[in-house]
Protein backbone atom coordinates (compact mmCIF):
# COMPACT_ATOMS: atom_id res chain seq x y z
CA UNK A 1 0.00 0.00 0.00
CA UNK A 2 1.40 3.33 -1.07
CA UNK A 3 0.73 6.73 0.64
CA UNK A 4 1.54 10.30 -0.73
CA UNK A 5 5.25 9.69 -0.05
CA UNK A 6 5.07 6.71 -1.28
CA UNK A 7 4.81 6.37 -4.89
CA UNK A 8 2.89 3.01 -5.86
CA UNK A 9 4.94 0.63 -7.30
CA UNK A 10 3.32 -1.25 -10.24
CA UNK A 11 4.21 -4.55 -11.45
CA UNK A 12 3.82 -5.52 -15.51
CA UNK A 13 3.32 -8.88 -16.36
CA UNK A 14 4.23 -8.93 -20.17
CA UNK A 15 6.34 -11.15 -22.31
CA UNK A 16 5.79 -8.88 -25.38
CA UNK A 17 8.97 -6.60 -24.54
CA UNK A 18 8.19 -3.33 -26.20
CA UNK A 19 4.90 -3.09 -24.73
CA UNK A 20 6.29 -4.07 -21.60
CA UNK A 21 8.22 -1.12 -21.64
CA UNK A 22 5.80 1.22 -23.31
CA UNK A 23 3.40 0.36 -20.19
CA UNK A 24 6.34 0.95 -18.12
CA UNK A 25 7.51 4.43 -19.90
CA UNK A 26 3.46 5.46 -19.64
CA UNK A 27 3.30 4.67 -15.96
CA UNK A 28 6.61 6.02 -14.62
CA UNK A 29 5.21 9.18 -16.27
CA UNK A 30 2.57 9.04 -14.51
CA UNK A 31 4.75 9.00 -11.16
CA UNK A 32 4.69 5.09 -9.82
CA UNK A 33 7.59 2.91 -9.87
CA UNK A 34 7.72 -0.13 -12.35
CA UNK A 35 8.96 -3.63 -12.36
CA UNK A 36 8.88 -5.74 -15.54
CA UNK A 37 8.81 -9.65 -15.15
CA UNK A 38 8.25 -11.68 -19.08
CA UNK A 39 8.23 -15.10 -17.91
CA UNK A 40 4.60 -16.77 -16.16
CA UNK A 41 6.87 -18.55 -13.65
CA UNK A 42 8.84 -15.43 -12.26
CA UNK A 43 5.69 -13.81 -11.21
CA UNK A 44 5.37 -15.40 -7.50
CA UNK A 45 8.67 -15.23 -6.53
CA UNK A 46 8.67 -11.66 -7.52
CA UNK A 47 5.19 -10.59 -5.63
CA UNK A 48 6.71 -12.61 -2.16
CA UNK A 49 10.09 -10.79 -2.69
CA UNK A 50 9.04 -7.02 -3.08
CA UNK A 51 5.99 -5.34 -2.23
CA UNK A 52 3.65 -4.18 -5.29
CA UNK A 53 0.22 -2.12 -5.12
CA UNK A 54 -1.04 -3.23 -8.22
CA UNK A 55 -0.34 -5.91 -11.06
CA UNK A 56 -0.82 -5.73 -15.12
CA UNK A 57 -0.96 -9.05 -15.57
CA UNK A 58 -0.86 -10.69 -19.66
CA UNK A 59 -2.64 -13.83 -19.85
CA UNK A 60 -0.77 -15.22 -22.91
CA UNK A 61 2.61 -15.71 -20.87
CA UNK A 62 5.51 -18.04 -21.66
CA UNK A 63 6.04 -20.87 -18.12
CA UNK A 64 2.27 -20.09 -16.81
CA UNK A 65 -0.89 -18.68 -17.69
CA UNK A 66 -2.08 -15.85 -16.81
CA UNK A 67 -5.67 -16.98 -14.83
CA UNK A 68 -3.88 -19.45 -13.07
CA UNK A 69 -1.31 -17.50 -11.70
CA UNK A 70 -4.16 -15.04 -10.39
CA UNK A 71 -6.22 -17.41 -8.52
CA UNK A 72 -2.48 -18.70 -7.31
CA UNK A 73 -1.64 -14.38 -6.07
CA UNK A 74 -5.28 -14.40 -4.97
CA UNK A 75 -4.07 -17.71 -2.00
CA UNK A 76 -1.54 -15.18 -0.33
CA UNK A 77 -2.12 -11.79 -1.19
CA UNK A 78 -4.65 -8.56 -2.04
CA UNK A 79 -3.10 -7.18 -4.44
CA UNK A 80 -4.99 -4.82 -7.32
CA UNK A 81 -4.71 -7.08 -10.34
CA UNK A 82 -5.83 -5.59 -13.81
CA UNK A 83 -5.62 -8.35 -16.60
CA UNK A 84 -4.55 -7.44 -19.76
CA UNK A 85 -5.11 -9.80 -22.89
CA UNK A 86 -5.98 -10.25 -26.30
CA UNK A 87 -9.14 -13.00 -25.39
CA UNK A 88 -12.37 -10.91 -25.60
CA UNK A 89 -14.62 -14.30 -25.00
CA UNK A 90 -17.27 -13.62 -22.28
CA UNK A 91 -16.04 -17.18 -20.65
CA UNK A 92 -12.69 -15.33 -19.90
CA UNK A 93 -13.56 -12.21 -18.90
CA UNK A 94 -15.86 -13.54 -16.14
CA UNK A 95 -13.50 -16.25 -15.37
CA UNK A 96 -10.61 -13.69 -14.69
CA UNK A 97 -13.03 -11.63 -12.60
CA UNK A 98 -14.13 -14.61 -10.33
CA UNK A 99 -10.47 -15.25 -9.99
CA UNK A 100 -10.49 -12.05 -8.14
CA UNK A 101 -9.28 -9.80 -10.74
CA UNK A 102 -10.19 -6.11 -10.24
CA UNK A 103 -10.29 -4.91 -13.48
CA UNK A 104 -9.76 -6.00 -17.62
CA UNK A 105 -8.09 -4.99 -20.27
CA UNK A 106 -8.63 -5.98 -23.89
CA UNK A 107 -6.20 -5.23 -26.50
CA UNK A 108 -5.00 -3.33 -28.33
CA UNK A 109 -5.37 -0.77 -25.95
CA UNK A 110 -4.17 2.61 -25.34
CA UNK A 111 -2.01 2.94 -22.94
CA UNK A 112 -3.26 6.31 -21.56
CA UNK A 113 -6.51 4.18 -21.05
CA UNK A 114 -4.14 1.50 -18.74
CA UNK A 115 -2.79 4.54 -16.84
CA UNK A 116 -6.44 5.81 -16.38
CA UNK A 117 -7.25 2.59 -15.34
CA UNK A 118 -4.41 1.85 -12.73
CA UNK A 119 -5.24 5.05 -10.87
CA UNK A 120 -9.05 4.23 -11.24
CA UNK A 121 -8.33 1.38 -8.96
CA UNK A 122 -5.85 2.47 -6.58
CA UNK A 123 -7.94 5.21 -5.73
CA UNK A 124 -10.86 2.62 -4.74
CA UNK A 125 -8.36 0.57 -3.34
CA UNK A 126 -7.64 2.84 0.23
CA UNK A 127 -5.51 1.65 3.15
CA UNK A 128 -8.37 0.67 5.63
CA UNK A 129 -9.60 -1.49 2.84
CA UNK A 130 -6.86 -4.22 2.50
CA UNK A 131 -4.35 -4.17 4.95
CA UNK A 132 -0.91 -6.38 4.83
CA UNK A 133 0.22 -6.74 8.04
CA UNK A 134 3.43 -8.52 6.94
CA UNK A 135 4.37 -11.05 4.45
CA UNK A 136 2.82 -13.70 6.12
CA UNK A 137 -0.48 -11.89 6.92
CA UNK A 138 -3.14 -9.72 4.94
CA UNK A 139 -6.48 -8.24 5.91
CA UNK A 140 -8.89 -7.43 2.91
CA UNK A 141 -12.14 -5.52 4.30
CA UNK A 142 -13.62 -5.05 1.16
CA UNK A 143 -13.55 -8.55 0.63
CA UNK A 144 -13.83 -9.92 3.92
CA UNK A 145 -10.45 -11.87 3.71
CA UNK A 146 -7.75 -12.55 6.34
CA UNK A 147 -5.23 -14.59 4.92
CA UNK A 148 -2.34 -16.23 7.00
CA UNK A 149 0.90 -17.98 5.22
CA UNK A 150 -1.48 -18.61 1.77
CA UNK A 151 -4.32 -20.36 3.59
CA UNK A 152 -7.88 -18.25 3.93
CA UNK A 153 -9.26 -18.20 7.43
CA UNK A 154 -12.49 -19.18 8.21
CA UNK A 155 -13.56 -16.70 10.41
CA UNK A 156 -16.96 -15.46 11.59
CA UNK A 157 -17.57 -11.82 11.63
CA UNK A 158 -16.66 -11.52 15.06
CA UNK A 159 -13.35 -12.98 14.83
CA UNK A 160 -12.35 -10.84 11.53
CA UNK A 161 -13.02 -7.73 13.88
CA UNK A 162 -10.97 -9.32 16.55
CA UNK A 163 -7.92 -10.01 14.50
CA UNK A 164 -8.21 -6.94 12.08
CA UNK A 165 -8.39 -4.81 15.57
CA UNK A 166 -5.53 -6.62 17.16
CA UNK A 167 -2.88 -6.87 14.02
CA UNK A 168 -3.43 -3.08 13.14
CA UNK A 169 -1.46 -2.44 16.00
CA UNK A 170 1.07 -5.05 16.89
CA UNK A 171 2.79 -5.20 20.09
CA UNK A 172 -0.16 -3.17 21.61
CA UNK A 173 -2.13 -4.48 24.67
CA UNK A 174 -6.05 -4.14 24.31
CA UNK A 175 -7.98 -4.29 27.60
CA UNK A 176 -11.30 -6.90 26.91
CA UNK A 177 -13.48 -3.75 26.56
CA UNK A 178 -11.87 -2.26 24.15
CA UNK A 179 -11.83 -5.01 22.27
CA UNK A 180 -15.08 -5.35 22.91
CA UNK A 181 -16.09 -2.01 21.63
CA UNK A 182 -15.11 -3.11 18.17
CA UNK A 183 -16.31 -6.55 18.38
CA UNK A 184 -20.18 -5.81 17.88
CA UNK A 185 -22.12 -3.52 15.37
CA UNK A 186 -25.40 -3.67 17.31
CA UNK A 187 -23.03 -2.52 20.61
CA UNK A 188 -25.05 -5.55 22.45
CA UNK A 189 -24.51 -5.53 25.89
CA UNK A 190 -22.09 -8.53 26.55
CA UNK A 191 -19.31 -9.94 29.45
CA UNK A 192 -15.54 -8.83 28.89
CA UNK A 193 -15.45 -12.45 29.34
CA UNK A 194 -16.92 -13.12 25.89
CA UNK A 195 -13.85 -11.39 24.63
CA UNK A 196 -11.88 -14.62 25.66
CA UNK A 197 -13.95 -17.23 24.09
CA UNK A 198 -13.44 -15.58 20.80
CA UNK A 199 -9.78 -14.90 21.43
CA UNK A 200 -9.01 -18.75 21.98
CA UNK A 201 -11.50 -19.85 18.86
CA UNK A 202 -9.56 -17.16 16.68
CA UNK A 203 -6.23 -18.84 18.49
CA UNK A 204 -7.23 -22.28 17.34
CA UNK A 205 -7.61 -20.87 13.61
CA UNK A 206 -4.77 -19.18 13.68
CA UNK A 207 -2.83 -22.09 14.51
CA UNK A 208 -4.24 -24.50 11.98
CA UNK A 209 -2.37 -22.30 9.24
CA UNK A 210 0.47 -20.90 11.82
CA UNK A 211 1.32 -23.96 13.90
CA UNK A 212 4.24 -23.49 16.71
CA UNK A 213 3.89 -19.90 17.33
CA UNK A 214 1.64 -18.09 19.78
CA UNK A 215 0.38 -14.83 17.75
CA UNK A 216 -2.04 -13.70 20.39
CA UNK A 217 -0.60 -13.00 23.96
CA UNK A 218 -3.01 -13.26 27.08
CA UNK A 219 -1.43 -10.04 29.53
CA UNK A 220 -2.33 -11.00 32.88
CA UNK A 221 -4.42 -9.04 34.56
CA UNK A 222 -4.92 -6.61 31.41
CA UNK A 223 -6.50 -8.07 28.02
CA UNK A 224 -4.74 -9.30 24.86
CA UNK A 225 -1.55 -8.27 22.17
CA UNK A 226 -1.06 -9.46 19.19
CA UNK A 227 2.37 -10.61 17.93
CA UNK A 228 3.73 -12.20 14.51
Amino acid sequence: MSDSASPARILIVEDEPKLAQLLADYLTTAGYHTQIVGDGREVVPALKASHFDLMLLDLMLPGRDGLEICKDVRSFSNIAIVMVTARVEEIDRLLGLELGADDYICKPFSPREVVARVKAILRRTPQQAQAQVNSRLSIDEARFKAVLNGQTLDLTPVEFRLLKTLSASPGRVFSRQQLLNTLYEDHRVVTDRTVDSHVKNLRRKLQQAHPGDEMIESIYGVGYRFTL
